[in-house]
């Protein structure tokens, strides 16, 4: 049985000028400052708060999720100021116990903010080996062996020990050598101090345990040896008593490191102000797979209801007080397993069954809408990565002025120019969104389908339904949020700076209202300098643009089509492509080719329009689609398509053309389940590959692939951490349950309408609903007796008074409150 962590802050800070919770003012005529906040483990930095400006009162409202990956001690919160040349200082910090989460478990609580130094920033533990010797020399042995989780400083870690023998009339120091770039420093150095005793004692009188042993102390400080001028840098110590040592004179343990006494500046504490904070902190304990078969079978089965109101996930989203809380763990289980196209797509019909108006489309907090915007996080992260982080990254890096409303302009800017470097932003994103339909995911593209098909069918008098389903998602739901705040979609490490932070949010609000396709888009904007600006775009062509990117991340469905389907023509070029050498003696030259690809197959033909193909290539026998390194034959922009027992090299006629042949047949190609992994980039020429110089032309590749999403997405998720996660969301909202339950009751007997407590439940067969919800409490219900029956004997096979009953009591009492955990969780969530 595993233990999960999981992390969920709601961090707010509301330091009032004038009370006992105000940020100091900035020493100087202009009193206001510049903060941010920052959550730490120990001293790790995990995440970063915006900049808030010119106000000692800052208020963040930031929510921050995070599965916690390794042990820690505290839980820390620092507030920085930023000033005018762009350097952070620190101003104070919260720092809070793991073993003391609970206690503010789902509580709004202030906490006073304490000063920050150097001696007193300590993380990692030491573990020391102690043994006292009455043989020959009266002697005390101390064996300083390792140290674990030290801090990096300025980028790296140094270390080295310095260990004391204190007592009433001496202090012996000794140190270890220096260990040069680690953090988990391995000393491995024995320190011997003699033990003197005092000349009134005789030999049989003398008694080390009582009288000497008592009062001498061992201190272990860690430092970093530094080459400024500021002298080595404290990393944390430990005084350890030797009466520790007993009567077996032997003592062995881990401690951890703690600040140095008295180290640090006086400063007043209420001076600092105060940060209010809502933590939720919660365990998942996660059993065995076979455990979770028939909840995990009834989840997977919800596709195929019928209804599909009535299915296990959908009853989920009914129940859970938001629907982000049920869509997280469903979508993460549904990927795992594969089945995520067919759930969405029947919860997605039924949604657009229910729809009135086509304008409203998938346009509110449903659980459909939810459980795409999950899967694109997840599934579309690289090709975010690939389409819109070097635009912002050149945005982030360049610092141009794009104010475009009047009031905000300052002195020293231009309006025209602010609107010209606005547009020139908004014209590259716009176009490599838009160019970029060959690299959005499969898993993507299957859903998107899915969804024009129930959008067309439902509303066939708007022609433009069909594109604004996608285009919804595509724009307002994946590229405009991705701009808005590069820093939750990993495009960029923290919040930008506030004037990038309004060039960002000026370029997503014009980048929503172009990807709506509305009648009138000026409309959608409440500034008068937004509908002007807009006038720019206000073409036909950035229309029909939007039109065909939605189009063209259709295409990947087709490929599991009937092979009796009509080849659907997806890209034809005229290139150069190198023989294969099919005959034993046949010339391996390069020849022009026309290539064209369709659906299931990759071919080249002689002519543009000959119907004949030279070369036919399945698209199930493309298992790597990569770029060739130039020294291979002295030739640019060439690439290769690599297949079972040859790979086709082939030269496009510029760069850019050579990037899209490549990402349109790594897409084509994602799904087979031969996919390479590594490949050669260089050719096998005379007898050997050039890159890694192996003799057999079918030694596996020397290099990873690159191309491409990984079509195994679902291999990095834990399915019965995300089935226990289910598990506990249902025993949350039991109570829900039993009401669902008697609502389908109520139907069922009285066939009248539902009762107003009953109709927030969307229940279209009360008989298949009460059904599932029947297989629903019975499963949790089994489950609930396992963890009971786990947590009973882990009680009865604990021996009281041993180091393990601890551990035992912690894990228990955590597991106790998570069904309060889950509780708070959706009440945090956004």
């Amino acid at each position: 049985m595993t233990t999960h962590h999981i992390l969920l802050l709601s961090l707010f800070a509301f330091l009032c000028s004038g009370e006992a919770k105000n940020i100091p003012p900035y020493p100087g005529p202009n009193k206001m400052r510049d903060c941010y906040c920052t959550v730490n483990l120990d001293q790790e930095e995990v995440f970063r708060t915006k900049i808030v400006e010119k106000s000692l009162c800052p208020f963040y409202g930031e929510d921050f999720y995070c599965e916690i990956p390794r042990s820690f001690r505290h839980l820390s919160f620092y507030i920085f100021d930023r000033d005018v040349f762009r350097r952070d200082s620190s101003i104070g910090k919260v720092a809070v116990k793991k073993e003391d989460l609970q206690k503010y478990h789902g509580k709004d609580t202030w906490f006073q903010l304490q000063p920050v130094s150097a001696d007193s920033e300590v993380q990692g533990k030491v573990h020391l080996e102690l043994r006292l010797s009455e043989v020959i020399t009266d002697s005390g042995v101390i064996n300083h062996k390792l140290c674990q989780g030290l801090p990096i400083v300025n980028g790296q870690c140094d270390p080295y020990a310095a260990v004391s023998l204190l007592g009433p009339s001496r202090s012996d120091a000794k140190k270890t050598k220096v260990k040069r770039k680690t953090n988990n420093p391995q000393f491995d150095e024995v320190f011997y101090f003699e033990v003197t005793r005092p000349l009134s004692y005789t030999r049989r009188q003398f008694d080390v345990e009582e009288e000497d042993v008592d009062k001498l102390a061992l201190r272990v400080d860690l430092w970093n040896a530094s080459n400024l001028k500021f002298g080595d840098e404290f990393l944390g110590g430990v005084r350890v008593p030797l009466r520790v040592l007993g009567q077996a004179g032997v003592h062995d343990a881990w401690y951890f490191l703690l600040p140095r006494e008295n180290g640090g500046k006086s400063v007043k504490v209420e001076d600092l102000g105060s940060l209010r904070l809502n933590i939720v902190y919660t365990e998942d304990h996660v059993f065995p797979t076979e455990y979770y078969t028939p909840l995990r079978q009834l989840l997977l089965h919800s596709a195929k209801v019928e209804p599909v109101s009535a299915s296990t996930a959908h009853i989920l989203g009914e129940v859970c007080r938001e629907k982000q809380e049920a869509a997280i763990p469903l979508v993460r289980l549904f990927l795992h397993c594969g089945e995520i196209v067919p759930f969405i797509s029947a919860i997605a019909h039924a949604e657009v069954n229910r729809t009135q108006d086509p304008n409203t489309i998938f346009r509110g907090n449903s659980l459909t809408s939810k459980c795409i915007d999950e899967t694109m996080k997840l599934a579309g992260m690289h090709y975010l990565q690939v389409t819109l982080k070097p635009i912002i990254d050149e945005i982030c890096t360049e610092h141009k002025s794009c104010e475009i409303d009047p009031v905000k302009l300052k002195e020293s800017e231009n309006l025209e120019t602010n609107r010209e470097n606005l547009r020139h932003y908004v014209d590259r994103i716009f176009n490599v969104i838009t160019t970029s339909g060959v690299r959005c995911p499969t898993v993507m593209c299957d859903i998107f389908f899915s969804l024009r098909e129930s959008a067309a069918t439902r509303f066939q008098v708007d022609q433009d339904v069909r594109y604004t389903a996608v285009s919804s998602f595509i724009f307002l739901r994946f590229f405009a949020p991705a701009i808005l705040s590069p820093n939750l979609f990993h495009l960029r490490p923290h919040h930008p700076d506030p004037t990038t932070s309004r060039t960002l949010t000026l370029i997503s609000k014009t980048i929503q209202t172009l990807g709506s396709l509305a009648k009138s888009k000026s409309a959608n904007f409440k500034e008068s300098y937004m509908a002007a600006f807009y006038d720019y775009f206000n073409e036909q062509k950035y229309a029909d643009a939007v039109k065909n990117v939605s189009v063209l991340v259709f295409f990947p469905i087709n490929l599991r089509q009937s092979v009796d389907t009509l080849s659907n023509i997806l890209f034809v070029l005229f290139m150069i492509k190198r023989a294969q050498g099919r005959k034993r003696f046949g010339m391996k030259n390069f020849k022009k080719r026309w290539f064209r690809l369709t659906n299931h197959e990759f071919t080249y033909h002689k002519t543009k329009g000959d119907i004949r193909a030279l070369c036919s290539i399945p698209i199930e026998n493309i298992l790597a689609v990569e770029k060739l390194e130039e020294e291979s034959f002295k030739m640019k922009n060439m690439f290769q398509v690599i297949q079972p027992e040859r790979a086709l090299y082939i030269q496009a006629n510029n760069c850019v053309e050579a990037r899209d042949w490549i990402d349109i047949l790594t897409k084509v190609s994602q799904c087979n389940r031969k996919r390479l992994s590594t490949y050669h980039p260089s050719a096998y020429l005379n007898g050997h590959w050039l890159c890694c110089k192996l003799s057999a032309d079918t030694a596996p590749g020397c290099t990873p692939c690159t191309g491409g999403l990984p079509a195994n997405i679902q291999l990095d998720v834990d399915g019965d951490r995300e089935t226990e996660r289910i598990y506990s969301l249902f025993c949350t909202y039991m109570t829900k349950l039993i009401k669902m339950q008697e609502a389908c009751g109520s139907k069922s007997v009285y066939d009248g309408p539902e009762q107003e407590e009953y109709s927030s439940f969307v229940i279209d067969d009360p008989q298949e609903t009460y059904k599932t919800l029947k297989q629903i409490v019975s499963a949790v219900q089994t489950l609930e007796q396992q963890h009971t029956k786990y947590k009973r004997d882990k009680f009865k096979k604990t021996k009281i008074g041993s180091q393990y009953v601890v551990v035992f009591y912690l894990l228990y009492a955590c597991s106790s409150d998570y069904i309060i955990c889950c509780y708070k969780l959706q009440l945090l969530c956004i």
